[in-house]
């Protein structure tokens, strides 16, 4: 092997390292892009989940309130009713 023919292997393996290097360098920064955007991903499930988990508990106090409002309601109902019965009665 001549000595030029030495140096273009030198060179072309030189080309061939440094181009893998590029390529392992693009990858290390997609994986690392990749895992921005997983952690992005799980940090809006958690927020999602605070929030899901926010309106069952709302959910479940107006379910538990029910009963209260429907009593209250019912009061309102009676007045009105005997208001309008005393009305009836006077006029």
């Amino acid at each position: 092997m001549t000595d030029e023919e030495l140096k273009q292997l030198i060179e072309s393996n030189a080309r061939t390292a440094q181009a893998m290097l590029d390529n392992m360098a693009e990858a290390r920064h997609e994986r690392q892009e990749l895992r921005e955007g997983v952690i992005r991903l799980q940090s809006a499930m958690e927020r999602f989940t605070n929030v899901e988990q926010g309106i069952i508990n709302m959910l479940a106090s107006l379910d538990s309130d029910r009963p209260t409002i429907l009593r209250k309601l019912t009061a309102i109902e009676n007045k009105v009713d005997r208001l309008l019965a005393q009305e009836e009665e006077g006029g």
